[in-house]
């Protein structure tokens, strides 16, 4: 029986799923929410196998103490999901500061918080998994959410360093990258209004908050059957370094890779010249 501490546990959302296959399993899971309260009807049929802790994965003092309890409830974590995540659109040049910041805290630095506080757990057992919640944006940059991408590359970096430190641990670590699913996380461009300051990207701006809010609700992505994929995946003798989900996310990222090997192929006599001539 494994321990999951999951993050962003909002109803409807990626952190319920994971929970739900999770407890499909027969694991016990550790769900954080900022408001917890939301999910007790949730969690009260799975008794004592659930424990619902609030936490702004943002303040590192409520990260260290939810981990924390969540060692002692359970003695140890053995999943770590790093879900907690949100995406605000704007353009390179005029996204406003404060939200340019709010993006780097939340897809990036409270990811990196939450495993740094998970990590001397594992590493003193010596087993672990990290599943880091990414995005396609992460593997191909979006016009209109070029922070919330930037955020998502750098997840991708991360991830793949961390992979390496840590598997002499014996701790795994696994890149999630989801396209279009359907969750809560789309039905709140609604309540945004386009706050751009430069006018002259508000028509490709406005064309990006429309199509959010005209997806909600007709993703193609099965946030359950995501989790199960991601579960599955785990048990794979060697487990994947990374997992598309989602064939929207499939057929983009698999596209994207072939047109950037294209593009370096064709560069590659310019690339060979920058190195000093042979025998010097």
């Amino acid at each position: 029986m494994r321990t999951w501490f999951i993050t962003g546990g909002t109803p409807g959302g990626f952190g319920q799923a994971y929970a739900d296959a999770a407890l499909e399993t027969g694991d016990r899971v550790v769900l954080t929410a900022r408001r917890p309260e939301q999910l007790q009807d949730w969690a009260r049929p799975h008794g004592d196998r659930v424990l619902l802790l609030p936490l702004d994965v943002t303040d590192a003092v409520q990260v260290r103490h939810a981990v924390a309890a969540a060692e002692q409830r359970f003695g140890g974590i053995d999943v770590l999901v790093n879900n907690a995540g949100r995406g605000w659109y704007g353009s390179i040049e005029g996204m406003a500061e404060d939200a340019v910041h709010r993006t780097f805290e939340l897809n990036l630095f409270a990811l990196l918080a939450v495993t740094r506080a998970v990590l001397p757990g594992m590493r003193e057992r010596r087993r672990g998994w990290i599943l880091n919640m990414s995005s396609v944006a992460g593997l191909r940059s979006v016009p209109g959410f070029g922070y919330y991408s930037a955020a998502k590359h750098a997840v991708e970096a991360v991830t793949a360093a961390l992979r390496e430190e840590v598997a002499p641990l014996g701790i795994r670590v696994l890149a999630i990258e989801p396209g279009a699913f359907r969750t809560n996380a789309y039905a709140g461009f609604a309540d945004e209004p386009l706050t751009e300051t430069v006018p002259a990207y508000h028509r490709m701006l406005a064309g990006v908050r429309s199509a959010m809010i005209d997806q909600n609700g007709t993703q193609p992505g099965d946030p359950l059957r995501g989790a199960r994929a991601v579960i599955a995946a785990m048990a794979g003798d060697p487990p994947p370094h990374r997992l598309v989900l989602g064939s929207d996310a499939y057929d983009a990222v698999t596209s994207t890779l072939r047109d950037t090997m294209a593009d370096i192929a064709r560069s590659e006599a310019a690339s060979r010249a920058a190195d000093f001539p042979p025998g010097t």
